[in-house]
């Protein structure tokens, strides 16, 4: 099963994302905006695993030794790919999420999983394949957005997974943070 850890949103964070998506579809010639239930901050990314490696993800998990924090969503950018640019809603530097990320990924690590080796680049991806009309203002489009904050309570570990032909993506197991 295909799995990552990662941190899920309150309904009004879920609410804000799912506008500024609808701002930008006014922007694009294509893309795939993402289903505003998948939408999410990916902690580690494990990739295809074996069920019965779940208990050791588990493990990793409960060894997480990092207050819960608030979480501050800004900015807005892509990373350019040849069918179309990843647009993604930016994250706020957050010495506790690093922390997480930090600890996750040793954890891993030393429980023999193979992770990404490229830098932690935190950001909530808003649309797949995006083109973007000429006249597109990067700076302009990102002082629309919204402050969005919220307080992170738990870490979700979550299996991606086509359903209907639907990319789905279910919380299996979770964390509760330190108060």
């Amino acid at each position: 099963m295909r799995l990552f850890v990662a941190i899920n949103f309150t309904n009004e964070i879920l609410n804000s994302l799912s506008s500024v998506m609808e701002s930008l579809k006014e922007h694009t010639l294509q893309g795939r905006m993402t289903r505003r239930e998948n939408l999410h901050l990916t902690l580690v990314f494990l990739g295809e695993i074996a069920p019965e490696r779940v208990a050791e993800i588990k493990n990793v998990m409960n060894k997480v030794d990092v207050k819960s924090f608030l979480l501050k969503l800004s900015g807005f950018g892509w990373f350019k790919r040849s069918s179309g640019n990843i647009c993604w809603v930016g994250v706020e530097k957050n010495k506790a999420l690093e922390e997480i990320y930090r600890q996750l990924s040793e954890g891993f690590l030393k429980s023999g999983f193979e992770i990404e080796k490229r830098e932690y680049k935190p950001h909530i991806t808003i649309s797949r394949d995006t083109v973007l009309k000429d006249d597109f203002d990067k700076k302009e489009f990102a002082k629309t957005i919204p402050d969005m904050e919220m307080t992170v309570d738990k870490i979700s570990l979550m299996k991606s997974e086509q359903i209907k032909g639907k990319l789905t993506y279910t919380e299996i197991y979770s964390v509760a943070l330190k108060k």
